[in-house]
């Protein structure tokens, strides 16, 4: 049993995290879900250009209320802003920019990822599941670095960091960084490495939650 006082990170708070480290003049790709909110924490002054697989350049943050365009949307149909210089394309010019390597980041959500950086982010293979692969394949090994961005645990408890994933693949040993609720790692050849962790929160406690050893930074 977890006894520590520690305090997960808000979902602003994890965007937050993951913006730190999207270096200045970075092509990149927010994926559906949590990945959107990094938009809106990118620092001021860095260069960040926003890719949106249906046709997207240059996206800026999320709208205020009552300014929103249901013509310009992201991929997840969210309405979005255009900063100076933005464009809007054809579907497929979108892919062939993530499918050719001009990404320098995507950062995705997962159902799992392995120590090795295995991902499995479209299918649970549950009876109900809606599979729903989206471009998730052709961003996850096309973008130079694939980052996830999830909470550690499933509503049972159960961590999405594991040995060998038991969903269906999106792509094998593609995932460089998971961004957490509770800690940031690294996946490597060599299973996975601490890079930062939550305050309270010891580091043999998040291998028992995650349940695999974990190098330290």
């Amino acid at each position: 049993m977890i006894m520590s006082n520690y305090q997960r990170r808000t979902k602003d708070e994890l965007a937050k995290r993951v913006a730190q480290d999207i270096f200045d003049g970075a092509v990149v790709n927010l994926g559906i879900g949590q990945p959107t909110l990094v938009a809106n924490h990118l620092p001021a002054g860095r260069e960040v250009i926003l890719h949106s697989e249906n046709g997207i350049l240059g996206m800026g943050p999320a709208p205020t209320a009552g300014e929103e365009d249901y013509d310009l949307i992201n991929a997840g149909k969210q309405p979005v802003t255009l900063l100076p210089g933005g464009a809007y394309f054809h579907h497929a010019d979108s892919f062939a920019m993530m499918r050719g390597g001009h990404l320098d980041i995507c950062v995705l959500g997962a159902f799992q990822v392995s120590a090795t950086g295995d991902l499995a982010n479209w299918h649970t293979g549950e009876k109900d599941a809606i599979p729903a692969v989206g471009g998730a394949m052709d961003l996850a090994i096309g973008a130079k670095q694939t980052w996830v961005m999830m909470d550690l645990l499933t509503k049972k408890g159960e961590s999405k960091l594991v040995e060998q994933c038991t969903y269906p693949l999106t792509g094998i040993a593609c995932v460089k960084r998971v961004y957490s609720d509770l800690a940031t790692l690294e996946c490597t050849p060599k299973g996975l490495k601490l890079i930062d962790i939550v305050d309270g929160l010891t580091h043999a406690e998040l291998e028992k939650l995650v349940g695999l050893p974990i190098a330290s930074a």
